[in-house]
């Protein structure tokens, strides 16, 4: 994983308030058994209890710091890098209560990243040398985008869009009320307030090429057979290539082609048509938690 990738994240300037607000959830008024600890200092380690892609590590420190600054992480397994089970993840020292009060959230928050983190690196693994990227999509938990999709880019695959000022992505409700994709990319065109990628959804070969003949810079081809994309995607870049030479032409001869709607099995039939990309939320949506714990020393 780039180390890119977990600086932005930490920078973000609404992570804190969002690790405080889940701190808030489960601490509440206050933690009942933190009397039972006054005073005391302890260590605190972190085990792999399966197989699998490690994330969120990052984020313990900054959780941590929020309950008591004096807490002291240590990461020994970066975001992105696989374990096994028995390995140790990281560890902490510092006051008890701290340690116990933190333990639920930090541990939570890393179990999910890490199930979505290994889930992607498993489909990513089906793409080896394809030269075709997955991508994730909007399907994310509210509150949690930023680290799901942070946890897709530790498991190799790449972000499609943030949210809906990322990109336009015009689909079957926007293509029917505004009379067609011609006159929907033409809408957004001339509205966007900043430079921004405009993605055609087609769910027909006729109205993938009116996108990329329109000017969009990608098409989404949703549930289209293989069989159907490996004559259809030659014709798109045609297409495309033939749009570049005309002075008004966005997007020149290039267009982003991308598959939706593709089961893992059916991964490398995919990418053998020259698509660009595969997005699917299944790392999200479908993923179970890695098993991690947080032991204990005296």
């Amino acid at each position: 994983m780039p180390p890119s990738c977990a600086a932005g994240l930490l920078a973000h300037p609404g992570l804190e308030a969002q690790l405080r607000a889940w701190l808030s959830e489960d601490i509440g008024r206050g933690d009942l058994t933190a009397p039972a600890l006054q005073g005391r200092s302890g260590r605190a380690l972190w085990i792999a209890k399966q197989a699998g892609l490690f994330c969120g590590g990052v984020l313990v420190e900054p959780l941590f710091r929020l309950l008591d600054p004096a807490v002291v992480v240590t990461v020994l397994v970066a975001d992105g890098e696989p374990v096994v089970a028995g390995q140790r993840l990281l560890e902490l020292e510092g006051s008890a209560a701290a340690l116990v009060a933190g333990e639920r959230t930090a541990l939570n928050l890393a179990m999910r990243l890490s199930g979505i983190a290994s889930a992607t690196a498993e489909l990513v693994a089906r793409l080896a040398g394809t030269g075709v990227a997955l991508a994730d999509t909007r399907k994310t938990t509210p509150g949690l985008r930023l680290l799901e999709k942070y946890a897709v880019r530790c498991g190799g695959g790449i972000n499609h869009r943030l949210g809906l000022d990322d990109a336009a992505m015009l689909k079957e409700n926007h293509l029917a009320w505004a009379g067609g994709v011609a006159p929907a990319i033409a809408a957004v065109r001339a509205s966007a307030p900043w430079p921004a990628r405009v993605i055609v959804e087609a769910e027909t070969a006729a109205e993938a090429e009116a996108a990329v003949a329109a000017g969009a810079d990608g098409v989404l081809l949703d549930e289209f057979d293989p069989a159907v994309l490996h004559q259809l995607v030659p014709r798109l870049r045609a297409l495309a290539a033939g749009r570049g030479a005309r002075p008004d032409a966005r997007g020149g001869g290039r267009v982003v082609l991308e598959a939706s709607g593709v089961r893992p099995e059916q991964l490398a039939a995919y990418a053998a048509t020259g698509l660009d990309l595969i997005s699917t939320s299944a790392p999200v949506t479908r993923s179970a938690w890695l098993d991690l714990s947080m032991r204990f020393e005296a």
